[in-house]
């Protein structure tokens, strides 16, 4: 191996942001877009017109989860600063639709994902950006080393 390859290799290797904490962060990002999306397509399908808003805004944060997965696999800076920007999102979505859930509860007949700051998910849909946003914020390259 060259000089310039190993150099590549290195660069590749600190964009790689499935390591150590990423690796369970995909897994868990993984299980979410699972859930989500499978709940909102059965519900979606079977009971549209009994909550619209919450079964719409579960597929939303399905396709969110979904995205964020694939930034975080597919690696480099430029996915890194992707993902990043959609964990912040993500996190005032669940903030956002969490207080408007405890504020004004008959406006959800039924729950969505982030309903409660995502209570029946035990809580993972509030923690998940937070622990995500600071993985990707430790995880940045060095300047320079961007790949």
């Amino acid at each position: 191996m060259t000089s310039g390859e190993a150099e590549v290799a290195v660069a590749e290797e600190k964009a790689r942001l499935v390591r150590g904490p990423g690796t369970l962060l995909v897994w868990l990002y993984g299980v979410m877009v699972v859930g989500a999306v499978s709940r909102s397509v059965y519900q979606i399908s079977t009971e549209f017109d009994r909550a619209p808003l919450a079964y719409s805004l579960s597929a939303v944060a399905g396709a969110v989860y979904g995205f964020i997965t694939y930034s975080l696999v597919r690696g480099g800076e430029t996915a890194r600063k992707v993902a990043l920007v959609c964990c912040a999102v993500e996190l005032a979505g669940v903030l956002g639709v969490g207080t408007w859930t405890l504020v004004e509860p008959s406006a959800f007949p039924d729950s969505t994902v982030w309903s409660d700051y995502g209570m029946d998910y035990i809580f993972i849909p509030v923690l998940l950006p937070v622990s995500a946003i600071y993985w990707l914020r430790k995880s940045r390259a060095p300047r320079g080393d961007a790949a």
